[in-house]
C-alpha cells in the first residue's frame, strides 16, 4: 500500500483465554494448559489479522499481562503500592514500586516477535513499552543503595535491549507505547515532567543508527481502558510539539476521536520534521460502531491537507484492550474495525489518485 496501515497493539483476547486465566489464579488450570490457550489465542490473533488484508499484523498482545506491565514478569522486587493513574469515568490502574535494586526486565518483547513469527510470514509489528513510563516504578524517596542515577542507567541498558532485541527479530516496525506523554501535560502543567520523559526516551533512541530509528515508531492517545481515558482533556497542542523532538521515524497518533481534528493537524503540519511519518488516527476504539470504509477515506483525506502523503500513514486511535483484564469491546468488533480501516485507506489512495 503507498499510504501504510498499521493497528496500534492490543486486540481483546478471546474469552477462553480470559476464563482460562482466572481459572489459573484460582489454581484451577496448569500452566501447560494456560500456556495453551495462550498459543491458540495468538494463532487465532495472526489469522484473523491476515483476513482483515492487514499489510503489516501484530500479536495483539495476547500473551501479556498489559503493554506497560509485561517486562515485570517475574520480577521479586517490586511492591504494588506506586503511582496510581485515574480515569475519567472514576476506575483506576496502579504501577507497582521498585522496592531494590537493580532494576532488570523479566521479559523481553522479542520473544513475542519469535512466538508469532511461527504463525505468519505477514511483516510483524511489535509494541513495548517506554523507558519513561517505566521511570514511575522508582519511588520519590529514594531506594538505599541504588540512586535514581543508577536506576535510569540501568532502565536505559534495558529498554534498548527490549527494542534491539525486537529488530534482531526481524519485527518491520517497533512502537514505543507512549501514552504517559499527553498525561504528564496534566500532572505538570509547567511541562518540565513531559521533557524529562523526552529527553529520557531520546537517551534510549541514541543507541541506534538513523536507519534503525526508522524502523522504530511512537504511539501517543489519551490512555483507553475500558472504554475511558485518562488525558484526553488535554490540547494535543500542549503536547504536539515536544513530541516531535523524539528521535523516531514514525509517530501514531490517535485523531478519530478528537473533537477538533482540524485544528491538531495544524499543529502536527507546523512541526513534523521531514523524516517523519505520522500515523493518524481513523478508527475510534472506544466507539462500539463499526466506522465505514468511507468514514475512514475521509479522515485520511482530511489529514492529507495539511500532512505531505509521502509522510502520512493510517491507525486505530488506540490499542483495543490494553489490560488483560478489560473485556469492553468485543474481540469481532475490533476485527471489523481493522478490516474497515484496511479498506477505508485503499479507498483513501484511490481518491488521492495514487499508484
Amino acid at each position: 500500500m503507498i499510504i501504510p496501515t498499521e493497528a496500534i497493539g492490543s486486540i481483546p483476547r478471546p474469552p477462553q483465554l480470559l476464563d482460562a486465566l482466572g481459572e489459573f489464579r484460582d489454581g484451577r488450570l496448569s500452566q501447560e494448559r494456560l500456556d495453551a490457550c495462550y498459543d491458540a489465542a495468538l494463532r487465532d490473533t495472526l489469522e484473523r489479522f491476515e483476513r482483515t488484508g492487514s499489510p503489516v499484523v501484530s500479536d495483539g498482545e495476547q500473551t501479556k499481562s498489559s503493554f506497560a506491565t509485561y517486562p515485570l514478569e517475574g520480577l521479586d522486587n517490586l511492591a504494588a503500592d506506586g503511582v496510581v493513574i485515574p480515569f475519567a469515568d472514576g476506575h483506576t490502574r496502579q504501577l507497582p514500586r521498585l522496592n531494590a535494586g537493580p532494576f532488570r526486565y523479566g521479559a523481553y518483547a522479542g520473544d513475542y516477535v519469535r512466538a508469532a513469527k511461527r504463525y505468519t510470514a505477514r511483516p510483524l509489528k511489535q509494541a513495548l513499552i517506554s523507558a519513561s513510563a517505566l521511570s514511575l516504578l522508582y519511588p520519590q524517596q529514594g531506594l538505599e543503595g541504588y540512586t535514581r542515577e543508577a536506576f535510569i542507567d540501568d532502565l536505559i541498558r534495558e529498554a534498548v535491549a527490549d527494542i534491539r532485541g525486537c529488530l534482531a527479530q526481524g519485527a518491520h516496525h517497533v512502537q514505543i507505547d507512549f501514552t504517559e506523554g499527553r498525561l504528564s501535560v496534566k500532572l505538570d502543567p509547567s511541562k518540565q515532567l513531559l521533557r524529562q520523559f523526552i529527553a529520557l526516551n531520546n537517551r534510549v533512541l541514541a543507541h541506534f543508527t538513523a536507519d534503525e530509528r526508522q524502523r522504530i515508531g511512537v504511539h501517543t492517545c489519551p490512555g483507553g481502558d475500558h472504554d475511558s481515558t485518562h488525558s484526553a482533556d488535554v490540547d494535543y497542542a500542549e503536547l504536539l510539539p515536544e513530541l516531535f523532538q523524539l528521535q523516531a521515524g514514525h509517530f501514531y497518533m490517535q485523531l478519530a476521536s478528537e473533537s477538533r481534528p482540524e485544528q491538531v493537524l495544524a499543529v502536527v503540519r507546523d512541526h513534523l520534521r521531514g523524516h517523519q511519518r505520522v500515523y493518524v488516527g481513523v478508527i475510534d476504539v472506544l466507539d462500539p460502531v463499526v466506522e465505514s470504509p468511507e468514514s475512514v477515506r475521509d479522515r485520511i483525506l482530511q489529514a492529507a491537507e495539511f500532512i505531505p502523503v509521502h509522510q502520512l500513514g493510517s491507525t486505530d486511535d488506540c490499542g483495543f484492550s490494553p489490560f488483560e483484564d478489560d473485556r469492553s469491546t468485543g474481540r469481532d468488533t475490533a476485527f471489523a474495525k481493522i478490516e474497515a480501516r484496511v479498506i477505508g485507506t485503499k479507498l483513501a489512495e484511490a481518491a488521492l489518485k495514487l499508484g
